[in-house]
């Protein structure tokens, strides 16, 4: 874990509903929290909970409508992004907060090289650089891919997905960012790959000093890379602290019910136990 300072990101009593009348859902509801310079904070919680809304909402990448931006500010550096134009959001995205998504294969474009894709976010967001292709040779070299120089003329469908997954991040950091923002990024990769994905990002972090806010449904994939650990619950946040403390004494039911989640060795139980929400909802 790397030391921290001041709060880069911080979410005040944000609210995002999507839908309108009497068919509203409160996909986030009255969230808070924060993101320090250099800190890893890991948003934790089942399909539904919120946590993939509160990433995009972080630079309006939800659509408007159905989602409604409610109430709340989302300060970045000190400027609320839900305030700002979308001359200034563009300047945002990619160059300070950065995405990477949990399909790779999906958000690469098939028909372009892996320099074509790479160069053109560098262009777009850092117009100063002067030797493009080195550039995105030294971002290929950062993510540990071989052969850095050859590989930036192939094409997607000749990647393996733990290789595209690389060359996402690859474009994510050759943009520079203060915030990556990993949104379930080893969730379509096997569990060998996933495990160097989790390394590559904990050793970014240390080489770049950069901020991460990990969204992930699993507590095993935590432990190594979160400073801290956001438990969101059917949009709200319901657990928030030090990673090692929430692994070790979770306070909220829901939280003990997803670590209970977490394949344990030597575990004598046959079945895991499944998460009963009614349970949680009347015990919390």
């Amino acid at each position: 874990m790397t030391s921290v300072s001041g709060p880069l990101l911080k979410v005040n009593n944000l609210q995002v509903d999507f839908g309108s009348g009497d068919t509203v859902t409160h996909a986030v509801n009255d969230i808070s929290f924060q993101i320090r310079d250099g800190e890893t904070v890991a948003i934790v919680g089942e399909s539904g909970s919120g946590k993939s809304v509160t990433a995009l909402s972080l630079t309006r990448l939800l659509p408007t409508p159905p989602a409604h931006y409610v109430g709340g500010e989302i300060l970045f550096n000190g400027r609320n992004t839900l305030a700002l134009s979308e001359n200034d959001l563009r300047k945002v995205r990619g160059k300070q907060i950065a995405y990477i998504f949990q399909e790779p294969g999906t958000s690469l474009n098939p028909v372009f090289t892996i320099e074509y894709q790479i160069a053109e976010a560098i262009q777009l967001h850092r117009p100063d650089v002067t030797d493009v292709r080195a550039e995105a040779i030294r971002a290929l070299d950062l993510v540990g891919i071989r052969n850095p120089a050859q590989r930036l003329g192939d094409y997607p469908h000749q990647l393996s997905g733990g290789m595209q997954q690389r060359v996402m991040i690859a474009m994510a950091l050759a943009c520079q960012p203060k915030l990556l923002v990993a949104d379930e990024p080893t969730t379509a990769l096997d569990v060998t790959i996933q495990k160097q994905i989790m390394d590559l990002l904990r050793d970014i972090k240390v080489k770049t000093g950069m901020s991460i806010m990990l969204i992930t449904h699993n507590f095993g994939i935590i432990a190594d890379i979160a400073d801290r650990v956001v438990v969101m619950f059917r949009g709200k946040i319901v657990e928030d602290g030090p990673t090692g403390e929430v692994l070790r004494h979770p306070k909220h039911p829901y939280t003990r019910a997803l670590i209970d989640c977490v394949p344990k060795l030597g575990a004598k139980q046959r079945r895991l136990r499944a998460i009963d929400h009614a349970e949680i909802e009347a015990s919390a």
